[in-house]
This record gives structure tokens, sequence and C-alpha cells, in this order.
């Protein structure tokens, strides 16, 4: 997709999928840094990176589907001074590798970009074993690893602008769908939470794929309840954003947290974490997939299902209210 095409996107509210705008950075940053590898586990054709391969023959490595392989193989070129970028779906790359990620990347500190692609239940009708709805929850678990899901193409692009100069490991996981941009306003920090959309009565704070549909929540609320909400993209699950949890526990009342990921171990449970230890009292919900055998669908019928959706956000966020 050109430049030109992609601004045209911009200007109209209109996103690629962040696989895409992934892709299109990485060769935009690729034609001036020859240290940027591409390591896969035949996944270029679903990590969008067909053209990067093309480009850049010399800077790409197929392992195969072999994900234990993919991170190690990274792990040993990232140790050379590389800026190596793995590519695998995000189900296999974070459960798969689980030992090789731990051991190879991060206690290793290997700076090795872990790039979970198809992640949350992207994959929809091929199952829970394509879902990687554990994801947040087993790499908080292990030091030294940056968490990221960029919500726009916007925070894509800035994610892996800084991937492409940190030192340390990071994760970040992108869905298929084209994403809507949600902001235009530049204050992208890894780390930094961005207040989507300021509010009085609640907020909503989400995270990757689930931030759009929060925007649209918060709209809904205030042309059909006349509450207003606020809305944060916390695209940086680790380091949370402590700082601004504590600014919002001190504004609003009532809190309620969204993400593609099983409700246990994830964006709500490291913000209720955070507040309780600290005394924050805000009435609090962690809105997610359920601790349950998930339904099969596509993304859309998924999310739907479990309530994440403009309506569904909304009605979680008048209980709490009500």
């Amino acid at each position: 997709m050109s430049l030109e095409m992609t601004i045209k996107q911009r200007d109209n509210n209109q996103g690629i999928p962040n696989l895409e705008a992934f892709s299109n950075t990485l060769q935009d940053l690729a034609y001036k840094d020859n240290d940027i590898i591409v390591v896969t586990s035949d996944s270029r054709g679903s990590g969008k990176l067909v053209p990067f391969g093309e480009k850049f023959p010399k800077q790409m490595v197929e392992v195969g589907i072999a994900e234990q392989n993919l991170v190690g193989i990274a792990a040993g070129i990232a140790s050379t001074g590389k800026k190596v970028f793995a590519v695998s779906p995000a189900c296999f790359l974070t459960a798969r590798s689980f030992e090789q990620v731990k051991n190879d990347v991060a206690y290793s500190d290997n700076p090795v970009n872990l790039i979970g692609i198809s992640a949350g239940v992207s994959y929809g009708a091929l199952g829970t074993t394509h879902h990687s709805l554990h994801d947040y929850a087993a790499l908080r678990a292990v030091n030294n690893i940056t968490i990221l899901a960029p919500a726009d193409n916007y925070e894509t692009e800035m994610a892996i602008r800084f991937a492409a100069m940190t030192k340390e490991p990071v994760y970040i996981r992108f869905g298929k769908k084209p994403m809507p941009y949600i902001s235009k306003n530049k204050d992208f920090e890894i780390g930094k939470g961005r207040l989507i959309k300021e509010g009085s009565e609640a907020v909503i704070i989400a995270t990757g794929e689930t931030v759009f549909p929060s925007i649209e929540a918060a709209a809904f609320l205030e042309s059909h309840h006349g509450v207003s909400a606020g809305v944060v993209s916390m695209h940086t699950i680790r380091p949370l954003d402590i700082q601004l949890l504590s600014d919002l526990a001190a504004k609003y009342p009532v809190m309620l947290t969204v993400e593609e990921h099983m409700v246990n171990g994830g964006l709500g449970e490291a913000c209720a974490s955070y507040l309780l230890q600290k005394g924050k009292h805000v009435k609090f919900k962690i809105m997610g997939i359920p601790d349950e055998y998930t339904v099969t669908g596509s993304q859309l019928e998924i999310f739907n299902h479990y309530g994440i959706s403009e309506k569904g956000i909304a009605a979680e966020v008048m209980k709490l209210i009500e």
C-alpha cells in the first residue's frame, strides 16, 4: 500500500489492519537500516511480510513451523547486535515458545522484538487452540519484557519505531481487522496511557482492539443516558502507567477495564492490583473473555457474545453507576 493511500485513509479516519501498518513501518525502517532482521515461522503471509521479504531477502530468516526454534534463533541473532523481529501467531509464540521467551530472551536480556500476530480471538472460527487469551498473563509473570497492544495504525507505527531502537525485550500483539484511527494527537509514549476522551462520571480503560468499541460505548452513554465517560488507550500493559491510574482513580468514581484477553492475569488484574494495594477505592470491573470454554465464531461474533461492543460496554458502565 502506498504512503499516499495510507495518508488518505488516515485523513478519512479509515485505518488498515495494524499488521499492515507494522509491515509498512518495518519496511520504511529497513530501507535505512540493514541491521533490521525479521525471523518468521512460516508466517510471512499472515504477518503481511511478503513485501518485506521481496525487498529485503537478506534480512529475513524463515525457520518453518518451529516456534521454539524461531525464538532461540532470534535471540542468537539479537545477541550479535542486530535488531530482530520474531514474527509468529501470538497463541503459539507465547505458549509453545514460552521456555525460550523466558530463558533465551528475557532472562538472557537479548533485545528480541516478539511480534504476536492474529492475537486475541482474531483467528475466530479456528477456535480456542488458536486464541491467545493467555499472553498478557504469561508474560507479565516473566521479568524483563515490555508488553504492548496498539489500538490503531498510529500507535502501531510508534510501537514499532520504539522497538527498533530499544535494547530490551519487547512483546507486541496485533489483530487482523482494519482499525480506525482513534486519535490524531501525537502523544504516544511507552509506559504512558493515552487519554482519548475526557469524562466526569466514569472511565473506560481499554487496550488493543477493544479501544475503538470503548470509544463507541462512551458516545452511546452520552447520547442515550447523558453519562460522561472518559476513555483511555492503555497500549502498554507493562510497564503499567500507575501515575495515570492513580489520577483516574482520584477523578472517576467508576472504572471499567476492557481487553481481548482472559479476565485472569491481564490488564484488568494489573490495574486492580495496583489500585487495591495503594488504597484507591473506585467501583471497578474487569471486562474481557470470562473464565469458561470460549465460544467459536468470528472476532466480531465473539466480541458481541461477551459484550465487548458499543452497547455491551455501555451497559456494564451503567451497572456500575447504578
